[in-house]
């Protein structure tokens, strides 16, 4: 029987931090992502979310069915949503303390395993194109990202009061002597907002050093 790789398990330091700041250096990996803009809580954002998971599962699914699968292959729980947030240019010579979330750019990911590769993302890409056809697939992308050294914590809470924990992440960063690299953040989505009350959404909040 094939054991699963389960990340909630075996990578609890990149994805089960403490609510405290700590500073951890990220990996290279690989995700399939997604670019966008807009109001996170519109029907759009909503169809970025279920474009990257379709391809994500087509991948999974299809492995697990191979006899032939690739080297070093290991069924696994797919990855949480993670999401790179920055704001538009306009946005950004307009800021007056309180960002319109219509000026919200974001990349939207999701990690794959190691041992899948461009080659088969492309063919799980148009596979799903067929099966589940939506316009927003033509726009996915197989990326390698290297995070580095990063300051990260677990935000428990509504999004709107993440500035709290950004400021106690940027507190402890000052107090190692680095700075951060810039406004642009990661989130990694532990709860999913569609469905958890808003009080109990957990987020991994993350910046680069």
């Amino acid at each position: 029987m094939q054991v699963k790789h389960e990340w909630r398990k075996k990578e609890k330091s990149i994805y089960l931090p403490k609510t405290k700041p700590e500073l951890i250096t990220i990996p290279e990996y690989q995700f399939i992502t997604l670019h966008g803009q807009g109001n996170p809580n519109s029907d759009y954002f909503n169809e970025h979310i279920q474009a990257l998971y379709s391809v994500s599962y087509a991948i999974k699914m299809t492995l697990k069915k191979l006899s032939n699968t690739p080297e070093n292959y290991k069924d696994w729980t797919v990855y949480p949503l993670e999401g790179i947030w920055d704001i538009t240019e306009k946005e950004k010579q307009n800021f007056k303390g309180k960002i319109n979330k219509d000026e919200l750019v974001f990349d939207l990911m999701i990690r794959q395993p190691s041992f899948v590769n461009e080659s088969f993302f492309n063919e799980m890409l148009e596979l799903t194109k067929k099966k589940k056809p939506q316009k927003l697939l033509n726009k996915l992308h197989f990326k390698t990202i290297n995070e580095g050294p990063s300051i990260q914590m677990l935000h428990i809470g509504s999004y709107n009061n993440e500035k709290e924990s950004f400021i106690k992440m940027e507190a402890y960063a000052e107090s190692l002597g680095l700075l951060r690299k810039s406004k642009i953040h990661k989130e990694i989505y532990l709860s999913d907002f569609r469905k958890v009350d808003e009080a109990k959404l957990k987020t991994i909040l993350r910046f680069q050093v």
